[in-house]
């Protein structure tokens, strides 16, 4: 699982640089076919990490991992510079780690962070909500002018 995060989040350096990226920002390029795939790949961390006994809690967190991922990266360009930063797959893939060397630390860091995920992403859903309002507002005042 290590081996495919690396290639999916940090396989290439930029010279001269620290900051790396992988496949996941490459092909996170191609508009929509792109993200798919990029989701597929990541999914299969998640599945592995399942299929071998990881909590319900941190397969939870590791599936909000990839949707924060998935709808920012959904984003032309700014989500791919996103995907270089957040690196869905190496935290996944740190999460398996942590549980198969620590089951019950895992557990319990993991439903504070889910929790806090959770709440976090009904806060960015309301503030979507609310800025949907008010650029559907501001085009019925632009097509009133």
């Amino acid at each position: 699982m290590r081996a495919l995060a690396r290639a999916l989040d940090t396989a290439v350096r930029i010279p001269g640089t620290s900051i790396r990226f992988g496949l996941d920002s490459i092909v996170g390029l191609v508009p929509g076919a792109g993200d798919v795939l990029s989701s597929i790949l990541s999914g299969y961390i998640v599945l592995a990490s399942a299929r071998l006994g990881v909590p319900p809690w941190v397969v939870m967190r590791m599936i909000l991992n990839l949707g924060v991922d998935t709808l920012v990266g959904s984003v032309p360009l700014a989500g791919d510079l996103f995907d270089v930063g957040f690196r869905a797959n190496t935290r996944n893939a740190a999460l398996l780690e942590r549980h198969m060397a620590e089951p019950d630390v895992a557990r319990r860091s993991s439903k504070l962070a889910v929790m806090a995920a959770i709440a976090g992403v009904v806060v960015l859903a309301a503030g979507g909500i609310a800025l949907a309002m008010l650029v559907v507002r501001g085009l019925n005042w632009l097509a009133g002018l």
